[in-house]
This record gives C-alpha cells, sequence and structure tokens, in this order.
C-alpha cells in the first residue's frame, strides 16, 4: 500500500472511530458514539480487517480493503445521501434530524432534505478518497 492511502486509511479508521467513543470539537458535539454493541462496531472491525490484511498481505489485501470501502459507501449514501438527493419523508427526517440534533453541521437542517452534518460528510470524503487512491495505487501495480 502506497502512502497516501495508508495515510487516509489511518485517517479514515481515526474518523470513523467517533461513531464508538463520543468526539466533541470544544462544546460542540461533532458525533455522538454508539459504543461497541452496534452496526458502526461490525463496520469498523470490517473496515480493521481490511486495512490490516491490504497492509499484511498487499496483493490479496487491497482487494478485501477496496470491497468493504466500496459496500461501506453503498450503505452510507442509502442512510444519508439518497434521502438528501430524492428527498425523505417527514418520518424518515424526524427521526434523522433527532439521532443527530445538536452535531455540528456546515449546512443547517431542513424540514424537507436530510442535510447530513459535519461529521457524516467528512466521513464520506474520506470513504470516497480512500477508496479512489487505492484504486488508483492497484492500476499503478
Amino acid at each position: 500500500m502506497d502512502l497516501a492511502v495508508k495515510v487516509l486509511t489511518a485517517a479514515l479508521w481515526l474518523w470513523f472511530l467517533g461513531a464508538i467513543v463520543t468526539y466533541r470539537w470544544g462544546d460542540k458535539l461533532l458525533v455522538e458514539g454508539v459504543g461497541v454493541k452496534s452496526a458502526e462496531f461490525i463496520m469498523l472491525a470490517m473496515f480493521s480487517a481490511g486495512a490490516l490484511l491490504a497492509l499484511l498481505r498487499p496483493r490479496e489485501g487491497r482487494w478485501v480493503l477496496l470491497a468493504v470501502l466500496v459496500l461501506w459507501l453503498v450503505v452510507q449514501f442509502f442512510c444519508h445521501w439518497y434521502y438528501t438527493i430524492f428527498g425523505a419523508s417527514p418520518k424518515k427526517l424526524e427521526g434523522y434530524n433527532r439521532c443527530f440534533e445538536g452535531t455540528l453541521r456546515l449546512i443547517p437542517r431542513s424540514d424537507v432534505r436530510l442535510i447530513p452534518d459535519l461529521y457524516h460528510i467528512v466521513l464520506h470524503a474520506l470513504i470516497l478518497l480512500d477508496i479512489l487512491f487505492l484504486a488508483a495505487s492497484m492500476l499503478a501495480d
């Protein structure tokens, strides 16, 4: 794995750890951690295993890491961006806004569209960048 992929993967791991433990930025809530008994922890474990495999067995491990990242991006799209692009039902919007109430936002909440908070925007950008850099490094070999 080249250095850029290692740095991105490490940054993504550290950022996503906030879904397990709570991250704050001063007095502002960045993300409320949900603990180890969660779907987020399972995703963190899958990502960790893929990243470790990519370090130890780069030829096969990079494919595993790429598959985990693509799966993760698809899940995140259908949990967040699908509703941002196509709109959300009032029930979905209410639940989402209640779940992420008080988190730091770049764009204010909407009564019509689901608007991801800062944590999720950065998370999704890191996942996408990791996929692009990993795929580029695999094509370069």
